[in-house]
């Protein structure tokens, strides 16, 4: 008998994937966090109202660096990096961009002061996450985030550009350390989508959002940029990266972004007067800092052995085998008679299934 018998397939991968979304239901997503700058970058952890605080709210991530946490099943937040920080040796101090007003290293609980870009998330339960990486609420570095180990469309996105080095004059803070919005930089109805603008009808891109959206075609760019800016996987984890290379962006199966849950926007608008994301992510809420949340295992095998018999006889036990003594080959043209033990079958399927989801969870 092969080591793998072809009749237990549909059983292993059947409690496979069973044992797998009860697994992710227990164990959530491990984000994964990567410095690529040239500089440390502080990142900040906001978990949307009803969603537990993960590890950290805030911490140093110098350059060339990585960090994991664990989110659980159902969570839902933002994240961004912040720039330019000066923290003392108890913890306190003030960054330049994307502060979040704690005056300390971890955010407690506080958003981004914009403009930062931001990365959005919600986790589903059992079903789809969503996600995206947003400028609603201006820029300040690049960020792109990957899905891994996820089944469906599972994009990349967010923003490889360095838009600081193109952002107008009347955008631009300081020296071009970031890049407001336009809602945030003139406080106007028309781009801030708000008032008699807070519908997709009456709202449309604006010059600044468009050269945001030329820049980053696959983040957010004004509030109703839904479409191209949402992306969705089932049980996978996340890798961010700040200041990713251009090639950090998938180009096989993700060229193009999913549009296939786009869903009605709502904005709220923070302290500063930036707009929010979008309310596009099922069970996202409102949050200080004014942004929202927006946001297989295969078994191949194949039976080895060879089996010849003399007779034809189905019950005789003897194997039927084409020319090439391929029994799998002959299976497939029905030329065979092998059949599989039930009970031999859903132990051998228990045993196989357990082993292939511990190596995917622990691996």
């Amino acid at each position: 008998m092969g080591l793998f018998p072809f009749c237990y397939f549909p059983i292993v991968i059947s409690i496979s994937l069973a044992l797998l979304m009860i697994s992710r239901g227990v164990f959530g997503a491990t984000f994964t966090f990567v410095n690529r700058c040239e500089y440390t970058v502080w990142p900040g952890v906001l978990a949307n109202a009803g969603s537990p605080s993960l590890d950290s709210t805030g911490f140093e991530l110098p350059q060339g660096s990585t960090r994991k946490f664990i989110a659980p099943s159902g969570w839902s937040g933002r994240v961004w990096g912040r720039t330019g920080c000066n923290f003392d040796g108890s913890g306190s101090g003030i960054c330049s961009t994307g502060d979040c007003g704690s005056g300390q290293v971890e955010c407690n609980g506080a958003g981004a002061a914009p403009p930062a870009t931001l990365a959005e998330f919600t986790l589903g339960t059992v079903g789809q996450d969503f996600y995206d990486v947003s400028l609603v609420d201006g820029y300040n570095l690049p960020m792109v985030v990957d899905a891994s180990g996820g089944s469906g469309m599972c994009a990349s996105t967010g923003c490889v550009t360095d838009l600081n080095q193109i952002c107008p004059s009347e955008l631009k803070v300081g020296d071009g350390e970031a890049c407001k919005s336009a809602c945030e930089a003139f406080q106007s109805p028309e781009y801030c989508c708000s008032g008699e603008y807070n519908s997709p009808a009456t709202c449309k891109p604006s010059v600044y959002s468009q050269m945001f959206k030329a820049g980053c075609p696959r983040s957010y760019s004004y509030a109703f940029d839904d479409p191209t800016s949402t992306f969705t996987c089932a049980g996978a984890d996340y890798t961010l990266t700040f200041c990713p290379s251009m090639s950090s962006q998938k180009s096989s199966k993700d060229a193009t972004p999913t549009t296939t849950t786009p869903a009605t926007p709502e904005m709220g608008t923070n302290g500063g007067g930036s707009m929010s994301s979008t309310g596009i992510i099922p069970g996202s809420e409102d949050v200080q800092g004014g942004s929202r949340s927006g946001v297989v295992i295969s078994g191949v095998g194949t039976d080895s052995g060879t089996y010849s018999g003399s007779g034809s006889d189905p019950d005789s036990g003897s194997q039927a085998m084409l020319t090439d003594g391929s029994w799998l080959a002959g299976l497939a043209m029905g030329g065979s008679s092998r059949t599989c033990s039930p009970y031999g079958s859903l132990l051998y399927a228990i045993v196989a299934s357990a082993s292939i989801v511990l190596g995917f969870l622990y691996s």
